[in-house]
This record gives structure tokens, sequence and C-alpha cells, in this order.
């Protein structure tokens, strides 16, 4: 656990008036503790930290987590047992991951402690990357970028979607990747239309944009891209609509920097898709931010009041899907910079006929 960080969770207990913080999300669990197992809670106190599992993962944990004190729980000392041993009084906890049963339980057995709702705080801790995150977040972003230059070799006519998608999820684990950030979007023909078209059996066919978003895992890390092509010739419409969101996207990459919001960033690239006559078939936020989960704050969208700060990791990715026509999604994956941007994604953006 970073001495950045340590500092961070112990500001929040004081702030929330709390003296333990309780998480057990999966990605809030690993960054804190950089725990890899899936069962197991990290418990902030104002002195020390500890790491509670089961038998199946005191070893990784002790391994994992070498600046916690791994607390072993079971059915002759649960969980509760354990959180009452530490003294709590006033508990911060996930509100917004956990289930209703485990709170009510917790609040049943543990009468005596006060359940502080701290779920936006606790991830809000995450929303600054540290250096060795966009370390990571890059490195996912580079298997990205080598698997879409592979796949363009790859993509003609008679190629399912699914196997489009089967050989980029291939060749990213090749290169060193985990697994997907989410499931692979391979939209042809019509279904580029549909903004989340997963990977289907129809055949890609001359003429057809394909849209192809998708992301690797890199030790814990989501990478996010997208890039449309035409299979064959584009014809004149199919140019302009393509244009048309390379310039919206463009436009909004120069615009993200610290200290603009959301809101701002997206009506950026929403007042150009506009001004051509394609403003109804832009129907979803510009962006958001990208970390141990695929979908985390800040949004860039016309409800994203958050203001950009220096190192956040947002995706810029403008699009226009016009039913019964087809469709174009363009996505970049930047770092924010006082005075700019960091683009991490590097393949062509220019229109690509393959």
């Amino acid at each position: 656990m970073s001495n950045h960080l340590l500092s961070s969770s112990r500001k929040l207990l004081s702030s929330l008036n709390a003296d333990a913080l309780l998480s057990f999300k999966p990605e809030n669990r690993r960054y804190f503790s950089g725990f890899t197992g899936t069962s197991g809670y990290v418990l902030i106190l104002p002195e020390t930290q500890w790491f509670i599992t089961d038998f199946r993962y005191t070893e990784q944990a002790k391994a994992q987590c070498p600046d916690f004190e791994v607390q072993l729980h079971n059915a002759d000392r649960p969980l509760e047992a354990v959180l009452k041993e530490a003294g709590i009084q006033k508990l911060a906890f996930e509100d917004n991951y956990v289930t209703y049963q485990f709170y009510k339980n917790l609040s049943e057995k543990l009468p005596e402690i006060t359940l502080i709702p701290a779920g936006a705080e606790i991830e809000a801790l995450r929303l600054i990357k540290e250096d060795w995150e966009i370390e990571k977040i890059a490195k996912a972003a580079e298997i990205a970028d080598k698997a879409f230059e592979h796949i363009t070799g790859y993509i003609r006519p008679g190629v399912s979607e699914r196997e489009v998608a089967l050989e980029l999820e291939i060749y990213m684990k090749k290169l060193g990747a985990s697994g997907l950030s989410f499931e692979t979007i391979a939209a042809s023909g019509l279904r580029s239309a549909m903004p989340h078209g997963v990977a289907s059996d129809k055949l890609i066919e001359d003429g057809d944009f394909l849209t192809l978003d998708f992301g690797c895992v890199y030790e814990g890390y989501c990478s996010d891209m997208t890039r449309t092509v035409v299979v064959g010739k584009a014809s004149e419409k199919q140019k302009e609509i393509y244009n048309t969101v390379l310039e919206a996207q463009e436009k909004a990459l120069d615009a993200i920097r610290e200290g603009i919001n959301g809101i701002n960033v997206d009506k950026i690239a929403r007042d150009v898709i506009s001004s051509r006559g394609y403003g109804e078939y832009f129907g979803h936020g510009l962006g958001h931010g990208v970390g141990l989960e695929i979908h985390e704050e800040p949004r860039l969208s016309p409800t994203g009041t958050k203001t950009l700060l220096e190192n956040m990791v947002v995706t810029d990715e403008p699009g226009i899907y016009i039913p019964g026509f087809g469709g174009v999604r363009i996505e970049d994956l930047v770092v924010v910079k006082k005075d700019g941007c960091v683009v991490l994604s590097h393949s062509p953006k220019q229109l690509m006929e393959l």
C-alpha cells in the first residue's frame, strides 16, 4: 500500500468521522491491498490495516499484502466477530456495492457500530491515477493497438464477426493480457448502428462498416479503444459520416485538459455532430474513466459535472448510428494533463478501406 494511498485513506476516515473503513468490492480491494484472489475484506483502521480472509487465501494474502495484518475468518470467527474485536464504533462501507442482506446482517449483529455510507468517497480515491497505474493502462492500450494492427490483415468478406472477436482475444492474450476488459463489440453492416453490438455469427460483407470496440486487462488495469473500418471501398455517405465523427473526436481531444468538466468536453464533440445534421444519431455520452474497471468516474457526458484533473484516465468516443444504414465510432484512451492530454491509443484514425 503506497504512502500516498495510506495517507488518503486515513484522511478519508477523518473526513467521514469514521474509525474504520471496510472494502470488499474486488476493484477497490485490489487497489488498497494488491490482493488478486476472489474473497477478502480490507479493513483500514487509524493506526493499522487488516486483510480479512478465509483459509483458502491466507497464504496468498500474506504474500500479496505485506503491509496488512492478515486476519482469518471462519465459521467460529465470522466477519462480525473480527470487526467486533477491532473495537470499531463508526464503520465506513461501500453502500454502492454491498447487498441489502449484508447490510442487514451487520446492522443486526453489530448494533453498537454506526454504519456510514461511503461507496462514492472510497471510489473517488481511485480517480487520479498514480504513475505506476498509468504505466499498466498504457501497456494494456499498447496490446490493443498491436491487436488492431494484426486484425486488419485478418478482416475480409466471408469472415464472421465472432471470428474477428475471437482472433482479437487470442492475440491480446498472446501479448500478455490476462483477459478482455469487456465483451468485444464487432458490429458490421447494418449492425454497426448498434452502439453495443457484440459479435454475432453475421458474415462480414463487401462495403460494410465494421466497428471494433475492444480492450484487454493487463495486471488488473483495463484498456478501451474503438476503430471503424470499411471492408472494400467506402461510399461518399460513409466517408461523410466517418469524417464527421473523426472531427468531433479530435476537437474533443484538443479540449481535454485539467480544469474542464465532462459536460463541456461532451458538448464540443456533440456540437460538431449536430452541426452536420446527425445530432439525433449520437445518443450516448462522449466518454468515461478507465482504470481497474472499464467504466469509472469521471463521465464525459451531458451530466458529467466532475472537473477533470491531472492523471485522470478517460475515453473520447463519439459516434453516429443510423438505423438501416450503419454507424461509426472512434475512441482513444487518454491521460488528462494540466495543458492537454496524452493519447495512449496509437492506432490510425484516418478511414481505412480493407
